[in-house]
């Protein structure tokens, strides 16, 4: 019975994988011209410029998944809204 769910487990990173592939060929995935900018600004230009991702303003500090989403970039903001770091997907 393993074995069946180790070819189902290889499907699905095999599938995640093409996923993200496509992902971040057809689009950005990083922006460090945004450092410095509003964060909510930000979060529209990288949803502009790669439709395949959701962009989250987040305080820093906040805690956060430490797992890997191709379909997300934090945008990472001080109390004053501002980007503080460069947004990337993870």
């Amino acid at each position: 019975m393993s074995g069946c769910r180790d070819s189902v487990n290889l499907y699905v990173r095999r599938s995640i994988k093409q996923v993200c592939d496509w992902i971040t060929n057809t689009g950005k995935d990083s922006w460090p011209e945004l450092v410095g900018k509003n964060g909510e600004d930000a979060a529209v230009k990288i949803e502009q410029e790669n439709p395949h991702v959701h962009a989250i303003v987040i305080l820093d500090g906040t805690p956060v998944p430490r797992d890997f989403r191709c379909d997300r970039v934090w945008v990472w903001v001080d109390c004053h809204g501002t980007v503080i770091r460069t947004p990337i997907i993870t």
